[in-house]
């Protein structure tokens, strides 16, 4: 097992906000409002600076579909369409089958949510499994980009920024009475944080569906197949715990998930594009931010931690 205890870190940049013990910027993120919890997984501020000319390049992986603003910042996305280049903007991203390239040159700003698996279907996104490993423009999927970017003032906190991120969704579910997400995909969904090890045929059991209606409801509401669900989940925590922003308490648990060393390296390398070796002494800032909003958001799930409690890593 690739050692853990002291990522590498990219001492270049300087977070605005909090930090973890071995000094990686996260972000600022929380629990969505009670009433918006059945769509939302998470909200995220996330300030960076940077010198002007300092090019970072790292990646991205999400397990969800994002809805990001981008108010500072230069970047360059190698997406399943492509590359994307962009500065200011607003912004859907699907959920990410494997690490995505990204590029940002400077200081940069982004706000966001994390969409929970059906919240996409219930708001009259298309299936996600064409959105997967690309982004686009808000209009994509029946949003205003003008109208998103008008809302976020330049001098607001970071929690004024949650607010009005909360403030939209909640009008856009009343407006286009958006059911809650089918149970079958909330089950999953708990399933990939719970016990990521198991089989399609004992989810479907777990969730009391037919086999091929829950692959048919995974496939929409995740963008990929319930296997590939549960392997990136395997590998979303197996890489929090590389990056020094999971509970250590869990550390041979989360290895345990794995047949052997060979097994580890062979699934991390097919969704990361490195081994866990490399990925623990390569500086990752962005993929460590975007590890750490959802890990929090696991152990809360999961009673690991309380709503707003202290990290493991802090």
């Amino acid at each position: 097992m690739a050692k853990s205890s002291k990522p590498a870190v990219d001492r270049a940049i300087a977070s605005a906000g909090a930090a973890t013990r071995d000094g990686q910027p996260i972000s600022y993120s929380r629990a969505p409002a009670a009433d918006l919890a059945p769509w939302i997984g998470r909200l995220y501020v996330t300030i960076v600076d940077a010198p002007a000319d300092y090019r970072l390049a790292c990646g991205i992986l999400n397990d969800t579909a994002m809805l990001r603003i981008q108010l500072r910042g230069s970047w360059v996305a190698e997406t399943a369409s492509g590359r994307e280049q962009m500065d200011r903007a607003a912004l859907f991203f699907g959920p990410n089958s494997r690490r995505m390239p990204i590029t940002v040159t400077g200081s940069f700003t982004s706000v966001g949510l994390a969409l929970r698996p059906g919240a996409c279907h219930a708001l009259g996104v298309p299936s996600l499994d064409t959105l997967c490993d690309r982004l686009a423009p808000l209009e994509t999927v029946g949003l205003s980009s003008a109208r998103w970017m008008g809302q976020f003032q330049a001098d607001a906190s970071p929690e004024d920024w949650c607010l009005t991120m909360e403030s939209e969704l909640r009008r856009l579910i009343t407006e286009r009475q958006a059911a809650e997400p089918d149970p079958v995909t909330t089950c999953v969904e708990a399933a990939a944080f719970t016990n990521p090890e198991t089989t399609v045929t004992a989810l479907a059991r777990h969730c009391g569906s037919e086999q091929r209606r829950l692959e048919r409801l995974v496939r929409r509401d995740f963008g990929l197949p319930p296997k590939q669900v549960l392997r990136r989940a395997r590998a979303l925590d197996m890489a929090s715990h590389l990056r020094g922003v999971a509970d250590l308490r869990e550390a041979e648990a989360l290895a345990l998930r794995y047949y052997d060393q060979s097994h580890l390296i062979r699934e991390f390398t097919a969704l990361f594009g490195m081994s866990p070796r490399q990925f623990v002494e390569a500086p990752q800032p962005l993929m460590t931010l975007a590890l750490e909003t959802r890990q929090v958001r696991r152990l809360e799930t999961i009673a690991r931690i309380a709503p707003g409690g202290i990290k493991p890593w802090q």
